[in-house]
């Protein structure tokens, strides 16, 4: 292990084993220095949030992207603080801090038997959001996690979220998509982030009028399982409770080819997507290129 992949490893381990302890004013006062300072170094992560929130809000002038990528930065430091403490949360704490609209999209798939995927977009805590699904619905679920360097660290974020209820898949290995269509042919519950590919053999989707590539999972599962294919978006507001909303099934279209209906379902999640992020965009907490024209300049917007 890199002298840097252990200093990694480390720091996640002081936040994980430290912050959980500080006093909540502490915690929150401690997440919201470090994304001021984080800011206004302007690494190239801040560089890269404020270049996506443009894509988000074109007509924003400098000064507005500016206080974006601030709340942006703050938004994301608050999702660190409280998945640092999750683990030492009450199960009441925890129904407490999230309040989503139209569960019964989910719950109703869910008395269905009939399987559901819950996809979502890198918004505000979906850590918090799964935990309350695995507490107050007393659902488990089975997700996938990028494999981060060094190992010891994507052992820490399995053991994390394992110790919230949910089974964790390696987005690597190619094993991944066989269990979860296993999990939910017995009608069980997969949730995915699905708005940025790592595979870089997603679906070209149109996001915000530019070209996005985003996973085929998602949609590809639906199709060959017959769950109900469910986007959901994630907000924080100024109250210490976070919204999110379920929003309608993705249907599978009666016609074409697998790509075909792959492509149609992806878009559909896209659009969803959009809509959430459009309404709260310093809560979308993407600091990596996600466009294609980002990506690779030869390519053009759609």
């Amino acid at each position: 292990m890199s002298a840097q992949d252990r200093l990694t490893d480390a720091l996640y381990g002081l936040g994980w084993g430290t912050v959980k302890k500080l006093p909540e004013p502490a915690a929150v006062r401690l997440g919201r220095t470090i994304a001021d300072l984080a800011w206004r170094k302007r690494g190239k992560g801040v560089q890269r949030l404020e270049s996506n929130y443009a894509r988000v809000v074109p007509d924003a002038s400098p000064q507005r992207l500016a206080e974006l990528s601030r709340a942006g930065m703050r938004s994301y430091l608050r999702y660190w603080m409280e998945s640092f403490r999750l683990p030492a949360w009450s199960e009441q704490r925890v129904r407490e801090s999230f309040a989503p609209k139209d569960v019964h999209h989910l719950t109703d798939g869910l008395a269905a038997g009939k399987g559901v995927i819950l996809a979502l977009p890198h918004l505000a805590n979906w850590d918090l959001a799964g935990a309350w699904v695995t507490t107050e619905l007393k659902t488990p679920f089975t997700t996938v996690a990028e494999r981060l360097k060094p190992e010891t660290l994507y052992d820490r974020f399995v053991a994390y979220r394992e110790g919230l209820g949910m089974e964790v898949l390696p987005h690597s290995g190619g094993s991944a998509f066989g269990t979860l269509a296993r999990r939910l042919r017995d009608g069980g519950l997969v949730c995915l982030v699905a708005d940025r590919d790592l595979s870089a053999s997603g679906v070209e989707v149109d996001f915000f009028g530019a070209t996005a590539r985003m996973p085929a999972g998602p949609a590809l599962l639906a199709q060959q399982t017959g769950a109900l294919l469910l986007p959901v978006t994630l907000w924080y507001d100024d109250s210490p409770v976070m919204k999110g909303r379920v929003h309608p099934p993705v249907e599978v279209p009666e016609s074409g080819s697998r790509v075909e209906k792959t492509s149609v379902m992806t878009q559909a999640l896209a659009d969803a997507f959009a809509t959430g992020i459009a309404e709260h965009p310093e809560d979308w907490h993407m600091l990596q290129r996600l466009w294609l024209a980002d990506l690779d300049p030869t390519k053009g917007t759609s």
